[in-house]
């Protein structure tokens, strides 16, 4: 028994020090995988998500729909009505856009789908206060296609879906909203429209980061590897090469509209020190043309953590002074 177990300590030993490290340094696949976590939408409750009828989540005046992106590339999408539309609309269309509400374009973070707890809690919450609100699956997750999934892949995804906002916006407010990894996306996707002057009102990044390599090196599932600095030699190395370094402290130089960060000081995920090193960068790099960029930290005893900034009492009056303010 002795014997046995030292064989099952040895084998543990060498998948997690040596086996996994090296698959993820070598393996492209595995890395971009480990990153986006699309798959443990399948591993939470409900196993199998309704995505065609939003209302089973207690959406009220949503609809299902779907973009498509690219040929053969299209991404799962609902339209979250402001409070005072739902009654008043037979029928929730892209016109409704138009209605002057400011409309919000969310974008998820890793793992999970549009339909994940938090996620819907932060769409009943804007809806409650009267935004309309677009929120997406990247390629590769839930009844989005189901294909390879990289960083400019995202990008794109969240880009043309901006787009078909833009569409049917007319002068309504466009706000991007970004989540943890979906933050990332966000600076890029603004960093590349402003580049062509076709910039949203608003940036919003809650819990973001400065970049994918510290994110690991912080992360408390990298814990293990501290000591042995396997973190940056096996874990980071290659994430530019694999195309998902997600460098929002770079991208972020090409932000110039108004930004807000919102970041918990509770959360374990993504450290606040991440986002405040993202904030000075942004202070640094950006034109000085650009406009404010403003941060808000929520103390610890909100229990906002990683996912819940939505539950903070005072986020409506935060996001409507930010939304308010100078609206172009």
């Amino acid at each position: 028994m002795h014997h046995l177990v030292l064989s099952v300590v040895v084998i543990t030993v060498i998948v997690i020090y040596v086996v996994l490290p090296l698959i993820f340094r070598y393996s492209a696949t595995f890395q971009r995988q480990l990153v986006f976590l699309p798959y443990t939408t399948s591993l939470r409750w409900p196993i199998k998500v309704n995505y065609s009828q939003p209302k089973i989540h207690g959406l009220k005046g949503a609809r299902n729909f779907y973009i498509s992106i690219e040929p053969k590339v299209h991404v799962g999408a609902w339209h979250v009505l402001p409070r005072d539309l739902v009654d008043t609309l037979s029928d929730n269309t892209e016109q409704s856009l138009a209605n002057g509400n400011p409309i919000v374009l969310y974008l998820h973070g890793n793992s999970g789908s549009r339909a994940t707890g938090h996620r819907v809690e932060l769409y009943k919450l804007l809806q409650f206060h009267n935004y309309h609100v677009i929120a997406f699956d990247y390629r590769g997750f839930a009844d989005s296609t189901q294909v390879l999934m990289t960083e400019n892949g995202a990008t794109i995804d969240a880009i043309r879906v901006y787009e078909y906002i833009r569409q049917f916006s007319g002068k309504s407010t466009v706000i991007v909203w970004g989540h943890s990894l979906g933050s990332a996306v966000a600076i890029k996707m603004v960093a590349e429209l402003c580049a062509v002057k076709q910039s949203p009102d608003r940036l919003i990044l809650e819990s973001p980061f400065n970049n994918i390599r510290d994110e690991f090196r912080n992360h408390p599932l990298t814990l293990i590897y501290r000591p042995l600095s396997v973190v940056d030699r096996f874990f980071t190395e290659r994430l530019e090469t694999n195309n998902v370094a997600f460098d929002s402290d770079v991208h972020i130089a090409g932000v110039e509209c108004p930004t807000l960060f919102l970041h918990a000081s509770d959360d374990r995920i993504v450290p606040i020190s991440l986002t405040r090193k993202l904030y000075e960068a942004g202070l640094k790099s950006r034109p000085s043309n650009a406009a404010a960029l403003q941060f808000i930290e929520f103390p610890p005893d909100l229990h906002c953590g990683h996912e819940c900034i939505y539950s903070a009492p005072q986020l409506p009056s935060i996001i409507q002074q930010f939304v308010d303010v100078d609206r172009f």
